[in-house]
């Protein structure tokens, strides 16, 4: 069996978005800068469909976290950006087209029931009614001994943290401040979650981070 593992990048100030998301800004103003050490390497691009792109050590960590990653969990938020009833989401089939990136099942944590969606490249989008417990469940079934990958959005991954349910945790971390936002952390204390660091490595770019969840 896998790890769950989540993965996630972060501003110094320990933002993960900024303020204000919405459909032109899903990562609220400002975010979008956090991933700009993702756009160039070859591994993001290979991965969205491109030529080219920068081999090192960034698009290495990124190709790991690809192949070890056999599920992903979601929240509705990060999956269209809304809420309520399905039919009045204007974003209904989340934000990646018809060939999203992640090729491999996805499970959507949401309170409103939805048919699965099976999208081309090997993706298919499950939407989950229950609790966190049992959308970790059907995942770690489709990821065999893969791991499951906790994507976000912030209170996703905050649940699951609080639950004793994360492995692992990566963080990039991009060498900026965004002010104010969406806090990775929030409302988290040492008794939520302690946590034991296992890899640093630098670049210019972003530093990576990953910590093992001590139980």
């Amino acid at each position: 069996m896998g790890k769950v593992v989540v993965d996630v990048t972060m501003s110094l100030d320990g933002f993960i978005a900024g303020p204000s998301p919405s459909l032109e800004e899903p990562l609220g103003a400002g975010g979008e800068c956090l991933h700009e050490w993702l756009f160039g390497l070859k591994s993001f691009r290979e991965r969205h469909g491109r030529e080219g792109g920068e081999a090192n050590r960034d698009s290495d960590l990124l190709e790991e976290s690809f192949r070890s990653t056999g599920a992903v969990v979601m929240g509705r938020r990060m999956f269209s950006g809304g809420e309520g009833g399905w039919t009045d989401d204007p974003n209904a089939a989340g934000w990646w087209g018809d060939e999203p990136p992640f090729r491999v099942p996805v499970f959507v944590l949401t309170h409103h029931e939805r048919s699965t969606v099976t999208m081309k490249g090997g993706t298919s989008f499950t939407f989950v009614t229950s609790d966190p417990e049992h959308a970790l469940a059907v995942a770690r079934e489709a990821a065999g001994d893969k791991d499951v990958s906790v994507a976000g959005g912030a209170s996703t991954i905050q649940q699951f943290l609080r639950a004793g349910l994360v492995d692992e945790l990566q963080l990039h971390v991009a060498p900026m401040l965004l002010g104010s936002g969406t806090r990775l952390f929030e409302g988290l204390g040492p008794d939520d979650v302690r946590l034991e660091a296992l890899r640093t490595v630098d670049s210019p770019r972003v530093t990576h981070v990953k910590f093992r969840v001590v139980r």
